[in-house]
């Protein structure tokens, strides 16, 4: 069953025989990907990711945050990622980075922190796959949701719909039941939850709470 947006789930940090990743109803698994720089955090390579391809049919989104994401394009490509998200922040070139992940055949994702406005992002949109606005600082889970980033969604659909783009705008951090309608509302097509999710007892049931609350935004 599809919702009525995609709500993605990242996948647990040590691949496990039955985890509630392998569950058909996951539409996208948001793999991050930290190299203790650009955030204050170390997660995974290429090899997760091309794990998560064997465990889950789900379209594997790549968000990296880290540095120089062009050196590791084409091997987060070769591990199976659908979509391959780079920070503008961390691009000394954004255009010629994301002509690199075109050219692998990935769609492209641009990702912005919460103190970057979307006009540093806007030469970049025309064209562009998705938007990820950030609404906590990037590098940990479990953060509270900041809903003054609220304002960039609504400007980012703004955006789209006065140049009639096809651009989806995502929101990642702190999205839960409580927080996703209200990014539903603001203009938000797709929504990433890791605690609201597996934080909780029950993932499956999470995701469908979760789910259900977009639906009805």
């Amino acid at each position: 069953m599809k919702a009525p947006a995609p709500a993605a789930a990242r996948p647990p940090a040590r691949p496990a025989p039955a985890p509630p990743l392998a569950a058909a109803s996951i539409l996208s698994a948001d793999c991050d990907v930290m190299d203790n720089h650009f955030v204050p955090n170390l997660t995974f390579g290429p090899q997760l990711v091309e794990a998560v391809s064997k465990l889950s049919p789900a379209f594997r989104d790549v968000h990296l945050m880290i540095e120089h994401p062009e050196r590791l394009v084409a091997a987060f490509r070769a591990a199976g990622a659908d979509r391959i998200t780079v920070h503008l922040e961390a691009c000394p070139d954004p255009r010629a980075v994301l002509d690199l992940v075109r050219a692998t055949g990935a769609s492209t994702g641009l990702a912005i922190r919460p103190g970057t406005p979307l006009a540093a992002a806007e030469p970049f949109l025309p064209g562009l796959d998705l938007l990820l606005v950030m609404t906590v600082e990037p590098g940990f889970g479990g953060q509270a949701f900041m809903p003054g980033m609220l304002d960039k969604v609504r400007a980012a659909r703004t955006w789209r719909e006065r140049r009639r783009e096809r651009l989806l705008i995502e929101v990642d951090g702190g999205i839960d039941p409580a927080t996703a309608p209200a990014a539903r509302e603001a203009g938000a097509d797709a929504f990433v939850a890791g605690h609201a999710v597996y934080g909780q007892d029950d993932p499956r049931a999470a995701l469908a709470a979760l789910r259900a609350a977009i639906g009805a935004a």
